[in-house]
């Protein structure tokens, strides 16, 4: 995808994280994380690195943001648990390019949903056992923690996701059909 028409999908996929990931700072009016949606959802569209790693350093800015203006946070997110949120993103984003390739609802749902799975492991696992916060728990401790957001993470991304998929599909179908009458 060349430079400029991947722009558009690319400013939208950051308006959309920030307005999500803002939910550290603006806590009444936001939606959950998409984060992880996105950077999916980024793989499929985008498919490059340059584009996977603007959009990793622009949520590490956002998190930089976030612990400048919130005061709440008793430790810094920005952490050695941090290394497994960046990995979980790099997964998500090979798995939106390796999708991309086929255009099928139930391999998007399929793989979004594994990739999703790990992604969520990766990252609650590593945040609680390096991110110091937690500093005596085993690793049993751990996963049973993690499997307190899991459903609800899970349940959050796979949401946006489909919504993704339902939305570009209307679009795919508005403008083939537009094509195809004119």
């Amino acid at each position: 995808m060349n430079t400029i028409k991947s722009f558009f999908p690319f400013v939208l996929i950051a308006l959309f994280m920030a307005l999500t990931r803002g939910s550290h700072f603006l806590n009444s009016v936001s939606l959950p994380d998409a984060s992880f949606a996105l950077f999916l959802i980024g793989g499929l569209v985008l498919r490059n690195s340059k584009s996977f790693f603007s959009l990793l350093i622009f949520s590490v800015l956002i998190d930089l943001v976030t612990l400048s203006v919130n005061n709440n946070y008793q430790i810094s997110i920005i952490n050695l648990g941090y290394i497994g949120l960046l990995i979980s993103y790099g997964i998500l984003w090979f798995t939106g390019c390796c999708i991309s390739i086929k255009k099928n609802f139930l391999r998007f749902t399929s793989f979004s949903f594994l990739a999703t799975l790990l992604a969520i492991l990766i990252s609650t696992q590593t945040f609680n056992l390096l991110s110091g916060r937690f500093p005596d728990m085993n690793i049993k401790q751990s996963i049973q923690i993690g499997w307190e957001y899991l459903p609800q993470s899970l349940l959050y991304t796979m949401a946006y996701l489909i919504l993704y998929w339902g939305i570009q599909s209307l679009f795919k179908r508005q403008f083939v059909s537009q094509k195809a009458t004119i």
